[in-house]
Formats: C-alpha cells, sequence, structure tokens
C-alpha cells in the first residue's frame, strides 16, 4: 500500500540538524529547490491503494537513489552509511533515531517501480522547468555529443566477472593482512559458473569468520560488492554478460562494449535531453529527437552545436527546415573531396573532362542518382576502352576483360555547399567554440557519478542510471548558476 508522504517524526534530536548540518548544505538545498511531490504522482499506479503491507515510501526510495548516484557505493554501503550520516537522514526527511531500509528494498525498487522509459524524460524536463522559472536559461543553443558507458559484464564470461571481483577482494585482503592467503579456499580452475559460485561462498564464508576483517572499509566494500553479484544479480550473471548491450566503436582502432548516452545541452550547461540506445547506434542519427525533446522540455531552440556526426544531409536538411542554425563542421571528405587515385587524374577546366595520366581524355560523361533522393549524385567520366587496352601505363588502372572504364566524382548537394561556405564564417567560427562544455559535462558524469560504467544490467537499467545521474548533475548545475550572481563581486 502507499503510505503517506514521509516528513519528519517529532524527534528530542532534531535539533542535532541545526547544528551539524550548515545552511548552504547540498542536500538542504535540494529539498528546498525541489517539491518531490511528482514522484508520487508518477508511481502511484504502481501500487495498491487498499491491499498488502505499508511500504516504504516512493519519494523515500527515489532519495536513496538519488544519494547512490551521487556517491557511487553499493546498495548495503549506502543503507550503512544513512545509519551514522546525519546528513543523509536529514535529506531522507528521517528522524536522527529512526531506522534505516533493508538494501533489498532499492533492488526492489529498481526492478518492480522504475522501469518506465519516460522516467528519463520526465527528470530532465522537472529540472528545466526548475531552471526555467528562475530564469537561467537565456538562449535557445543547444550543444550535442554522446558518451559512451562500459556495461559491467564487459564481454565476459559469467565465471569470469566473479573470477575479477574475487581477485580484487583478495588483493584488498592482502594488503592488510598477507597471512590470509593460508586460509583461503583453494582457487578454482575449472571454466565452470558452478564451480566459480562455490568457491566466491566459500571465500565470503571464510573472510566473515575472521572477527573483525570485514570491518576494514576497504575490504568490506569490495567484500559487499562481491556478495551483491552472488546474490542480487545472479539471474543476470547465469544467463549472459548483458544482453542488450552492443560493441560501439570511439575510433578506427578502439572500440567498448556498452551503450551511449546521446545528450542536448543548453550554453549554461543544463542537459536538456537524453535518449539512451545501445552502443553501436550512430550519433547523427538521434538529432532531430534530441532538438524535439528539448522543445518538448521547454527550450526553443534555435541553434544547435555539434561535432562533424551532426552534418548528415538529412540532419541539414531537418534544420533548414525548422529555422535552425546548425553549426557542425562538415566531413573532410565532403568539403575536400573523396576521389580514388585523385593523383592519377587531373581535371582539364577548358574541356570540362578528365584527363588519365597517360594523357588520354575522357570521352563522355553521364550523372548518376537521383538529385535530392538517398547519397549525392555523381559524374561519371568514361574513357575509351579500346586506347586503355594498349596504353603502357593500363597495368594497375585497366583490368583485364572490363567492357569500360569509367571515373567517379561525387557531386557536392545544394546543403553541402552551403554548410561549407557558413562553416568559413566567422559567426561559425565562434559559435563552435562553445562545443568544449558538453565534453565537460560528459567527463562530469563518469568521473563523479559513476557513468563510466554501468550499474545495472539491460537498457531499462542504463536509463534509471542515466536519469539519476543527470537530474543529480542537474540540480548542481542549478545551484551554481543561482550562486554565480552572488559570487560576482568577489572576483
Amino acid at each position: 500500500m502507499m503510505p503517506d508522504r514521509p516528513s519528519m517524526k517529532p524527534s528530542p534530536y532534531a535539533a542535532l540538524y541545526d547544528i551539524v548540518i550548515p545552511k548552504d548544505h547540498i542536500f538542504r538545498r535540494i529539498n528546498e529547490l525541489v517539491d518531490f511531490s511528482f514522484v508520487t504522482e508518477e508511481l502511484t499506479e504502481k501500487y495498491c491503494p487498499d491491499n498488502g503491507r505499508m511500504a516504504i515510501h516512493p519519494i523515500r526510495m527515489f532519495k536513496y537513489l538519488l544519494l547512490k548516484s551521487m556517491n557511487p557505493l553499493s546498495d548495503v554501503d549506502l543503507v550503512e552509511r544513512s545509519k551514522y550520516d546525519l546528513s543523509y537522514k536529514f535529506f531522507l526527511d528521517m528522524a536522527p533515531e529512526e531506522a534505516v531500509i533493508d538494501p533489498s528494498s532499492l533492488t526492489k525498487i529498481r526492478k518492480l517501480r522504475l522501469q518506465d522509459q519516460n522516467l528519463l524524460d520526465l527528470l530532465i524536463e522537472k529540472t528545466i522547468a526548475i531552471a526555467m522559472d528562475l530564469d537561467l536559461i537565456e538562449t535557445g543553443t543547444i550543444i550535442v555529443d554522446a558518451t559512451h558507458t562500459q556495461s559491467r559484464y564487459n564481454l565476459k564470461k559469467p565465471q569470469e566477472i566473479l573470477q575479477d571481483q574475487s581477485r580484487k577482494l583478495r588483493k584488498t585482503i592482502y594488503s592488510v593482512n598477507e597471512s590470509m592467503k593460508e586460509q583461503f579456499p583453494k582457487k578454482n580452475t575449472k571454466d565452470d559458473l558452478e564451480a566459480e559460485l562455490k568457491y566466491c561462498k566459500e571465500l565470503i564464508a571464510t573472510i566473515e569468520q575472521v572477527p573483525g576483517l570485514s570491518a576494514n572499509p576497504k575490504i568490506g566494500e569490495s567484500l559487499r560488492l562481491l556478495e551483491e553479484t552472488v546474490a542480487d544479480d545472479i539471474e543476470q550473471v547465469r544467463c549472459s554478460s548483458d544482453a542488450d548491450a552492443r560493441t560501439g566503436h570511439k575510433t578506427v582502432d578502439t572500440s567498448f562494449f556498452g551503450y551511449k548516452t546521446h545528450l542536448a545541452m543548453s550554453v549554461e550547461r543544463l542537459v536538456t535531453a537524453a535518449i539512451v540506445t545501445t552502443g553501436e547506434k550512430s550519433d547523427g542519427k538521434l538529432l532531430q529527437s534530441l532538438i524535439e525533446k528539448s522543445c518538448a522540455a521547454g527550450i526553443p531552440v534555435n541553434t544547435v552545436i555539434g561535432d562533424t556526426a551532426y552534418s548528415e544531409k538529412t540532419n541539414l536538411q531537418y534544420a533548414e527546415d525548422n529555422h535552425i542554425c546548425l553549426i557542425s563542421k562538415l566531413n573532410p571528405n565532403i568539403t575536400d573531396g573523396h576521389r580514388k587515385k585523385e593523383d592519377e587524374f587531373d581535371f582539364n577546366k577548358d574541356a570540362g573532362m578528365y584527363v588519365c595520366k597517360a594523357g588520354q581524355m575522357a570521352i563522355r560523361k553521364a550523372r548518376q542518382g537521383k538529385k535530392g533522393v538517398g547519397t549525392n549524385q555523381k559524374d561519371t567520366y568514361y574513357f575509351d576502352i579500346e586506347r586503355c587496352k594498349r596504353c603502357p601505363l593500363r597495368e594497375g588502372c585497366y583490368k583485364e576483360g572490363a567492357k569500360s572504364k569509367t571515373y567517379s566524382v561525387s557531386i557536392k548537394s545544394t546543403e553541402h555547399a552551403i554548410q561549407r561556405d557558413f562553416q568559413e564564417s566567422e559567426f561559425f567560427k565562434k559559435a563552435v567554440k562553445e562545443r568544449y562544455k558538453i565534453e565537460a559535462k560528459n567527463s562530469e558524469l563518469k568521473n563523479r557519478h559513476g557513468y563510466r560504467v554501468t550499474s545495472g544490467v539491460g537498457l531499462n537499467g542504463m536509463a534509471l542510471q542515466g536519469a539519476m545521474a543527470i537530474f543529480v548533475v542537474n540540480l548542481k548545475r542549478i545551484l551554481r548558476l543561482v550562486d554565480e550572481p552572488r559570487e560576482a563581486p568577489d572576483q
């Protein structure tokens, strides 16, 4: 059943919060900034109104997940910290002496209550609405990019995942007490999941039998992460590494296995839209959706800044049709031209034909492809095949038995020609310098909020992780923007 909205119970110790938690503490400010009643409205249908035992209120559970995003910890360590950290209890609307939840409740709410794909859009729209009410967003310019997140399972076999975690745990223990090597169970040498699970359980049991060993913070964290993998996530570990994760490519030589989060961000560094996809998806294909989601969040988009991936022809057409200025450099293959064996063919501007290195001029040309449909059109130049057969330089150029010899050159579309000229303007060169801001935002998500590696499994798990992380970074940025006018006189 859905309980009443949580509020702090009367407590003789409540005055401690006024003593130990400053007025400008981030948790106080977030509670003042955000009306969390929207969480109740969104999740009401997930709870029975008149049957079952009283549940923990979804607002409190939601705040637990926010804390997990702000300080990436295991569920057990997060709940353990909320026992003694008064700032956590204050944020959770709990009295200092009030009992905390069972860690397994966090697994339940993630799997049973927060599987809605719209949660990501909802949380972004909520933060943008707060920013708009405070007049923090002044322009209609957004910056777009995609950041990747490595799957926690990393294309490994389930037993390899367990082996990695148990190895890290043993190394942590050896740094404290190397004599424990003699007490640990014999390592599993079989490439078998059941054997590895048995070893991990024996290892955990051995560690727990040594008085005070798990009390060490580093050992305790590694131990609980292994326990969670063995217990809570064992169903995912048994079935596969990560069924939804896919291999994507950052460069020609480097790849990753996981997911992509496609972001749109205002120049004030507030995320205005996000789409979570599997790792192989193309960045440019999501531009139109990011613009539409940003508009739905309340941003009057009139300028978009992005890298080369967003300058494909369909995006240029979309931007023109919707009166949007697209600041995205064209692929060098388009601006500089991309012709095979260009050092072997020269263009004769007087004749309007190409000449091969043997001095033979093309005898005719034909245009291929339809204008404005599919890929760019090509001009194909035809050479006299009989002369090619007798040419002294035919090796590597003429293929024996060929019925024709041609050379093709792609034609820039009208959209590409306009964009090529536009990117040489001073306005374009100045605007494109703003793109670094979204790279910094990607770094913040990865280094401060655990976005480098997935915390869960599957596309839904990645979407939930993204929703919480982006909600937190937007709230922190809003507080920073609110403070900036007060800090300006001191600079």
